[in-house]
């Protein structure tokens, strides 16, 4: 009978092996990409295989340290492989559906792109990538897109070559290859930053624009792929949160500066306090420093910062409000 840690590696090839096997299961791989983008690409192969509807992971003592949520009796924790130490071991994450919340919870507020955002979204873009907005956000992302998978083929080709052998990809010349991979990984960046930016990919994105994905049927080859996929597009989502949290901080400034004054013209005196905490309100720092600790797609952090938690541990034998975590 095969060890846990030889039962998840088998999962991790396998899970590998199918997700470049349909049109289907390549973009439902590339939503978990967007949603847990702040974790590499073979934890969110395996997060994906056991969870695939998964949004915020983390372990099960950052739940309860930073955000004072408990894991729920009987949750089963999401296996992921470690890989820093010199010999592979299991560590589990839960995913936020998995936990519930106590009197000083905090509460897990995923960041999402609204239209007043595009502005800011859009010149930061032009900045970081030299891509103009002027015909809207969605094009640029794909512009950008494009232009990431160019890089990602043009430093890593190498690499990529090495490890044709025995996929469609093998009768191919090193020109043919190239193409191959910068059209696979173009429009799978593409499809997970809007996908993560909910635009509503499937109304841009058909079965024939992901041809050259099933050219990748190796999992080496499909490792390549989706590394490629998964830093690209955590590079963009992360710069893409940032400009979110800039522009809310920078909003809430002016609202609390304009209060401010309000108050001094008529005479008063002004509040002390926040505007969020005069509403009874997280502060927008509070959520934000809570937020930072959770995973979109963290690897070893406990939590990705802002939505994604990760640590399958089995259910202890009590209520787990205040148990202590048995080990994975």
């Amino acid at each position: 009978m095969p060890s846990k840690m030889q039962f998840y590696a088998q999962m991790a090839d396998q899970a590998a092996k199918q997700i470049t096997g349909s049109y289907q299961n390549w973009i439902s791989f590339l939503q978990t990409v967007g949603r847990l983008y702040k974790y590499p690409y073979n934890e969110q192969v395996m997060i994906h295989a056991q969870r695939p509807a998964a949004t915020a992971c983390a372990d099960y003592d950052f739940w309860s340290r930073e955000w004072k949520r408990y894991v729920r009796r009987g949750s089963k924790g999401i296996a992921l492989i470690d890989t820093s130490g010199e010999t592979p071991r299991l560590r589990y994450v839960f995913d936020v559906a998995d936990t519930g919340t106590r009197d000083n919870s905090r509460a897990v507020r995923l960041w999402e792109l609204q239209e007043k955002h595009e502005p800011a979204i859009r010149d930061m873009l032009e900045r970081s990538y030299g891509v103009s907005g002027e015909n809207g956000l969605r094009q640029q992302l794909e512009t950008v897109a494009t232009r990431l998978a160019a890089d990602y083929w043009n430093e890593h080709q190498r690499d990529i070559l090495d490890h044709v052998a025995d996929s469609y990809l093998e009768e191919y010349n090193i020109y043919n290859v190239g193409a191959q991979f910068r059209n696979a990984a173009s429009v799978s960046i593409a499809y997970a930053l809007m996908s993560r930016c909910y635009m509503n990919p499937d109304e841009w994105f058909e079965h024939e624009d992901f041809l050259s994905v099933f050219d990748f049927n190796t999992p080496e080859t499909v490792a390549a792929l989706g590394t490629a996929v998964s830093e690209s597009s955590q590079q963009v989502l992360r710069q893409i949160e940032v400009a979110i949290r800039n522009y809310e901080r920078e909003q809430s400034a002016e609202r609390t500066a304009q209060h401010g004054n309000d108050v001094h013209e008529e005479g008063g005196l002004s509040d002390s306090r926040s505007e969020s905490d005069r509403d009874g309100a997280e502060a927008p720092g509070q959520v934000r420093e809570a937020e930072e600790g959770l995973s979109e797609g963290a690897s070893p952090d406990p939590v990705e910062q802002d939505d994604t938690v990760r640590v399958p541990v089995p259910a202890s034998a009590g209520d787990r409000r205040d148990g202590e975590p048995e080990a994975g």
